[in-house]
């Protein structure tokens, strides 16, 4: 996530999707943006109210709590919940990133989680990514912890002049 942060405008609103303890959302508050916090966890969320704003709402069970707002980028890590990728589009402003990384097929044979419903099929992000400009995806496996992931960043262009195109930073 960090590695593709330099995508977010500066003092930019961010929107971390199950967020947990916070891991992400505290290293993005601390770099300046504005950070909303969902997830469903109020006693873990509960110590970062001081730093965002959080809402405790369930991802998976309920309506999608940020009706009509758009953020300059929607994180979501070690989080899989395929009915919300329409949404996580929705909620990108133009010029917003979409961060994802999570785990793929294969981690079945190395550890958790293990059920399909939880892991990305190949090319999977890059396919829900139709449409906006991907700067990057990975699908592969990492040695420490052994882990199999996907992790993409995409762009929800805003228009820009032909004659100065947009750099993204890599």
């Amino acid at each position: 996530m960090q590695r593709w942060a330099a995508l977010i405008r500066p003092g930019g609103h961010v929107l971390d999707l199950a967020c947990g303890g916070g891991r992400h959302l505290r290293w993005l508050a601390a770099q300046g943006f504005a950070v909303t916090g969902v997830d469903r966890d109020a006693d873990a969320v509960e110590p970062l109210r001081a730093l965002c704003e959080i809402v405790v709402a369930d991802l998976e069970g309920g309506p999608w709590p940020l009706p009509g707002r758009r953020f300059d980028a929607v994180v979501v890590t070690n989080y899989l919940w395929r009915p919300l990728f329409p949404a996580i589009r929705a909620a990108l402003a133009d010029g917003g990133v979409w961060i994802h990384e999570t785990f793929a097929a294969g981690q079945e044979t190395v550890g958790r989680p293990s059920r399909p419903e939880f892991l990305l099929q190949p090319g999977e992000l890059l396919r829900e990514a139709a449409g906006l400009r991907v700067v990057a995806c990975e699908d592969g496996f990492l040695d420490a912890p052994p882990r199999f992931v996907q992790r993409i960043a995409a762009l929800r262009e805003a228009a820009s002049d032909a004659a100065t195109p947009a750099r993204y930073p890599l």
